[in-house]
């Protein structure tokens, strides 16, 4: 997508075809700035301090790694090592245990001296292929909204950052609205901040101005009031895990909207590529919900009168906090999934229609 007038993905090769580049979540939206990851070790810090975030993105980031780490040591030991530490950067995102298992089937049986140049080719061949699904997700997210256009603004609600920041290009919840807008639609987006990382504040207000499209931040409490008004026509929201019967575990504060929208008669949608979905879980209670740092609650970051990126604290100093990143919205709270092959009913049925190769789908163990 782009900055300013130049294109970009999240994630590619630096010019020497080797070292790894990122966008540094972390500073947006007060400065653009790209990162270079050289080691197994730089991807692990980068997922875990969330420069780099977003499912689709964090599997991408771990192929890389997965590459960086044969590049440097070949051996089965360090392949291994580099398989154990990505898996354990974040436990939610089903994309990272699908990417590392492809990963794992390219490398585990080649000699170790052609490992690298496979898993090079492999990472490469799995953000190209972000890149189409998430473009696939947006031409039928596209024709939802056509539908759902009244003659006037058009009303989209989405929550936390499911945009190309959190893919390799385009987003998930984010490419409808991309398409719309590039398509003449007369599409507004309300954005939910997201706490506590502010990811929608921070994150998917930057990148809808940098393509121009038209859109309002509000607080997270707002959206059910908005939506009560009749100001909202749908809302789409990302995944991080979808399970085989249709539940969806996302940001933190998904659940809430997914209740109100269902008061209110606002159509709730979910922008679900196949390899976010777990096919190895149909219990939704099962689904890991990581639990972050308190001080993300307790504290705030932004940019001070001095031009300074910085953390203030906003409660008092005794006061304890619970992080929970993620929650489960629960599948008859879900109009539909948009994914890649089309739309479909938030069902073990639904999604057996699209993907009848149910367990080798992408992102299940078997793939």
């Amino acid at each position: 997508m782009r900055v300013g007038r130049t294109p970009y993905r999240s994630i590619f090769l630096d010019e020497d075809s080797w070292g790894v580049r990122v966008v540094d979540q972390t500073v947006l939206p007060h400065r653009f700035q790209l990162l270079r990851l050289e080691s197994a070790d730089d991807v692990v810090r980068a997922i875990r301090s969330m420069v780099v975030r977003g499912a689709p993105l964090i599997g991408a980031a771990a192929a890389y790694g997965v590459a960086l780490a044969v590049r440097a040591d070949p051996s089965d030991a360090s392949l291994e090592d580099a398989l154990e530490r990505l898996a354990a950067t974040r436990p939610t995102a089903v994309n990272l245990r699908w990417a590392l298992h492809r990963m794992d089937e390219v490398a585990r049986d080649l000699p170790p001296e052609l490992r690298a140049d496979a898993c090079y080719r492999e990472a490469a061949s799995l953000c190209d292929e972000d890149v189409e699904l998430n473009r696939a997700i947006g031409g039928h997210g596209l024709a939802i909204l056509h539908e759902l256009a009244v003659g006037r603004p058009l009303n989209v609600l989405t929550h936390c950052n499911a945009g190309w920041l959190a893919t390799v290009d385009w987003g998930t919840a984010t490419a409808p609205m991309y398409r719309a807008h590039d398509d003449g639609l007369d599409i507004h987006v309300w954005v939910d901040e997201t706490r506590p990382r502010l990811q929608g504040a921070a994150l998917t207000a930057w990148e809808l101005g940098q393509h121009g499209v038209p859109h309002t931040l509000i607080p997270d409490s707002a959206a059910a009031h908005l939506m009560s008004k009749g100001e909202v026509d749908v809302v789409i929201v990302g995944t991080d895990r979808t399970t085989a019967l249709g539940d969806v575990a996302n940001k933190i504060g998904t659940y809430p909207l997914a209740l109100a929208a269902a008061d209110n008669g606002v159509p709730f949608y979910v922008a679900a590529p196949s390899p976010s979905i777990d096919w190895q879980t149909e219990d939704a209670s099962r689904v890991p919900i990581e639990q972050r740092d308190s001080d993300e609650v307790i504290s705030v970051r932004g940019l001070g009168p001095d031009d300074a990126v910085g953390v203030v604290r906003i409660a008092p100093e005794q006061t304890q906090a619970v992080n929970y990143g993620f929650d489960v919205t629960p599948r008859h709270l879900v109009t539909g999934l948009i994914t890649e092959r089309g739309v479909c009913d938030a069902s073990g049925e639904g999604l057996r229609r699209l993907f009848p190769e149910g367990e080798g789908a992408p992102g299940s163990e078997a793939s």
